[in-house]
C-alpha cells in the first residue's frame, strides 16, 4: 500500500522564478482480477506540455506487447491477464523538468484452485458439524450434499462468507457427502468429497461449553469485511456473545451476529483493531468459555508533514522535511525525478527520536540537501 504527494517544478527563465505543478489527477490502484480477464490500470497526470508517462513492473521499466499497451491517456491495459503479469505496477510522469512516480499498485490474477479441501467428520446425533473449505482467488462459495445444492431453508445451517459450513442440532439426514462449489466470473470449481458420518445416540449427556472454532487472527485493509468465527457445543446449548479485550463498546454499525454467535463486521476502520473475545455460556449457570482472536485493520499512509518547495542560492542548503502515518507504521523513501535518493556527502537523511517522559515521539523525516532545479517527492510505504 502506498500515498505519495507532489510539489511544484520550479524553474528560472530569464531571471524570473515561477513554478510549474506536474502531478497526478489519477493514480493506479489495487487490483484482483481473475485468469484471462482485460486489466486497466489507470494512471493520468497534468502539468506543463507535453508529459509522457511510462510505466514500470516491481521497480523495472515495463515495455509495451501484444497483450500490454499504454493508452492515450496514459493508463496502462493488459488484454488477457496471466499469472507472470502479477506485480507491482507505478506509472512514471515526466516532461522538459522532471518526473514523478506514482503510488504503488499491486495486480493480483487467480486462477481458482483449492487451498483446503472439506475433511471428514463424525459427530454425535444433535452435535455440531463443520465443515471448511478456501481457494487461491476471489469467488463465492457454495456447498453441495450428495451432488446437490445444500438447502439453507433452516436456522440450523450457516454458511459463512469465508465459506465455512456449520451445522447444529445434526439429525440423521444430514449424513452423507459434502463438498464446495467456488464461483467467479471467469470460472467454476469444485472441491474434494468429505463424508459427514453421525454416530446415533438416545440423548446427549451433559456437557460443559467448548468451543470448537473460535476467531483466528486476522489482517485486513479499510472497508474490508471481516468473519470472526465462533462455534460452540455443549448440553444444554451454550449462549455466544462477544466483547473486547479492552472493555471498549463492540462498534455496532456495520455490525451483525450470523448463525449462532459468528460476528461479521463490515467496512471495516481503524477502531475496530483489537482483541474479540467469544464467550460460551450454560445458560442459568456460570460455566463458560472464553477464545480471543486479534482483528488488525491495516492503514494505508498518509502524509501528516509534507514536503514544502523552495528557492534557494546556488550552493545553499534546503532541507525537506516528510512525515507520515499508517499502520503499519510506514517507511520513508524519497524520490528525485522519479529516481531514489541515496545518501552521499552532499545528501543526508535522518529520522530522529527525543525522549519525552517515558514514550518517544517520532520526528519528521528530514533530508538536507544541496538542490538546484528538479521535482523532489516523499513515497511512504507500509
Amino acid at each position: 500500500i502506498t500515498s505519495i504527494q507532489r510539489h511544484p517544478l520550479l524553474f528560472s527563465s530569464a531571471g524570473v522564478f515561477s513554478f510549474s505543478e506536474l502531478s497526478f489527477t489519477v493514480e493506479p490502484k489495487d487490483v484482483a482480477v481473475s485468469h484471462g480477464e482485460r486489466v486497466i490500470l489507470d494512471c493520468q497526470a497534468r502539468g506543463e506540455s507535453p508529459i509522457g508517462v511510462r510505466w514500470r513492473k516491481n521497480g523495472v521499466q515495463l515495455h509495451e506487447s501484444g497483450r500490454s499497451r499504454v493508452l492515450s491517456n496514459g493508463s496502462l491495459c493488459i488484454s488477457s491477464s496471466e499469472q507472470s503479469d502479477e506485480g507491482f505496477y507505478q506509472c512514471l510522469a515526466h516532461n522538459r523538468y522532471g518526473a514523478v512516480l506514482s503510488q504503488r499498485s499491486r495486480l493480483t490474477v487467480s486462477m481458482l484452485l483449492f487451498i483446503t479441501h472439506p475433511v471428514p467428520a463424525e459427530v454425535t446425533l444433535g452435535s455440531v458439524a463443520r465443515f471448511s473449505c478456501a481457494v487461491s482467488g476471489s469467488a463465492v462459495i457454495s456447498w453441495e450434499l450428495n451432488q446437490r445444492s445444500l438447502p439453507l431453508d433452516s436456522d440450523r445451517i450457516t454458511v459463512l462468507p469465508n465459506g465455512v459450513l456449520q451445522i447444529h442440532d445434526v439429525t440423521m439426514r444430514d449424513a452423507g457427502k459434502y463438498r464446495c462449489l467456488a464461483t467467479n466470473m471467469a470460472s467454476r470449481v469444485r472441491s474434494q468429497e468429505a463424508e459427514l458420518t453421525i454416530i446415533p445416540g438416545l440423548c446427549l449427556p451433559l456437557m460443559k461449553p467448548h468451543i470448537i472454532a473460535g476467531p483466528q487472527n486476522i489482517s485486513a485493509g479499510l472497508r474490508q469485511s471481516v468473519v470472526l468465527e465462533c462455534l460452540a457445543e455443549g448440553n444444554p446449548r451454550p449462549l455466544v456473545s462477544w466483547s473486547r479485550a479492552d472493555s471498549k463498546p463492540i462498534d455496532v454499525s456495520g455490525a451483525r451476529v450470523l448463525g449462532n454467535g459468528n460476528l461479521i463486521i463490515s467496512a471495516v476502520k481503524a477502531h475496530h483493531s483489537g482483541t474479540y473475545l467469544c464467550r460460551a455460556t450454560t445458560p442459568g449457570t456460570r460455566n463458560y468459555s472464553i477464545a480471543p482472536g486479534n482483528l488488525t485493520v491495516l492503514v494505508p499512509p498518509t502524509l501528516v508533514e509534507k514536503p514544502e518547495s523552495q528557492t534557494r542560492p546556488r550552493a545553499g542548503t534546503a532541507r525537506f522535511s516528510c512525515q507520515a502515518e499508517g499502520t503499519p507504521v510506514p517507511r520513508i523513501t524519497w524520490f528525485k525525478n522519479g529516481q531514489v535518493i541515496h545518501s552521499n556527502g552532499r545528501t543526508k537523511m535522518y529520522n530522529k527520536y527525543v525522549q519525552k517522559n517515558t514514550s518517544s515521539k517520532p520526528l519528521p523525516n528530514i533530508i538536507i540537501c544541496i538542490i538546484l532545479t528538479y521535482v523532489l517527492h516523499c513515497v511512504p510505504v507500509n
